[in-house]
């Protein structure tokens, strides 16, 4: 499954090269809590279609009813949204409208709404995003002419009393080493989050086992596969072979790249092991290996493939999203406490503060 905002944006223009009438709504303010962030976008088809999200569903359900009568013979100008110049939508000023969409106590949203988005402009910023790049998409209220323009770096959403801006990426990517069953289970979650993933194995015994489709596979030695993915800012590279001679070198070239993650699968005494022949074989300092993780994942106490794998997704999707994980939650932190109350019952309240 492709990036959720690369969904919107396909089929929108899908819609608009077909000559059908479609709006885009995006959310530019929340107050209090909301389903979903500022800058989420939904694409709404006249005749209902719709490809998004910007609530839990009743909001949505109310958008396709306003927006199919108004292009009803019977009722033009009942809905509310009638067409024109982007608009704005408020849902939830009350407590009974809040109730009424499903909104959260106290919850309220601001959607901005462009009606028949340019095809054309829909088809630029659809190849700079395939192009992989990061790309700012402006939006003239008075009249929602639209501007694109090569963004430095992820932003927030902006607005002001003359325009609309938000930042578009190109899909997150994930390089798996290996394709082994715990590769079949992180691939699965990390397809469904929206990354495009690709998995590396050279041994054709592993290769001749896989099925997950969706992932691409490729057979070249991990480290020049890496060279070639090229990671970047939105990209992360999992070892899992648990082969010094298949993982160490794809991680070293991985930690030379921008990758946002880099881990390698492996207890903490092979992670250890891991650490001290890079730097005694390959000139690696403790410095060097600041960003290489392992072992991988959030503790839960994980036993099986699956539940390893979505360990492992969890860390990645916290790193991305830049939250900063508490100590106790990291594999090795928790399981030297878990020990050192197993050893000593007496501290086990002392390792739980």
């Amino acid at each position: 499954m492709e990036n959720l905002d690369l969904m919107v944006l396909r089929a929108l223009h899908a819609w608009r090269v077909a000559g059908r009438r479609a709006l885009l709504a995006t959310v530019v303010r929340t107050w209090g809590s909301s389903p979903r962030p500022v800058g989420s976008i939904l694409a709404l088809c006249e005749d209902g279609a719709l490809v998004g999200s910007v609530s839990g569903g009743c909001i949505e359900d109310d958008l396709i009813a306003r927006y199919s009568s108004a292009h009803a013979a019977q009722a033009p100008v009942m809905s509310g949204i009638p067409g024109g110049p982007p608009a704005f939508l408020k849902y939830g000023v009350s407590a009974d409208e809040a109730h009424r969409f499903g909104l959260p106590c106290g919850g309220t949203l601001e959607l901005l709404l462009e009606y028949d988005p340019d095809p054309q402009r829909l088809a630029e910023l659809l190849a700079l995003l395939g192009s992989g790049r990061l790309v700012q998409r402006s939006v003239r209220l008075a009249d929602g002419a639209v501007t694109l323009s090569a963004a430095p770096a992820a932003a927030d959403l902006a607005l002001d009393a003359q325009q609309l801006s938000n930042t578009f990426g190109p899909e997150y990517r994930m390089l798996l080493i290996g394709a082994g069953q715990l590769t079949e289970y992180l691939a699965t979650m990390a397809l469904f989050n929206g990354f495009a993933v690709t998995v590396c194995d050279p041994r054709e015994e592993y290769r001749r086992s896989w099925s997950v489709p969706g992932a691409r596979l490729v057979s070249g030695m991990p480290d020049d596969v890496v060279q070639s993915f090229q990671p970047d800012r939105r990209s992360c590279v999992v070892a899992l072979t648990h082969d010094p001679k298949l993982d160490d070198l794809a991680l070293l070239e991985a930690l030379a790249s921008d990758a946002f993650y880099v881990g390698g699968i492996g207890s903490r005494r092979n992670n250890e092991a891991r650490r001290a022949r890079m730097i005694g074989h390959f000139g690696q300092t403790s410095e060097g290996l600041a960003r290489l993780r392992g072992p991988i994942g959030i503790y839960i106490a994980s036993k099986t493939p699956p539940e390893i794998a979505v360990s492992v997704m969890a860390e990645i999707l916290a790193v991305k999203n830049g939250v900063r994980l508490p100590r106790d939650v990291q594999v090795a932190q928790a399981k030297n406490e878990r020990e050192l109350a197993h050893n000593d019952p007496g501290a086990q309240v002392c390792a739980t503060r």
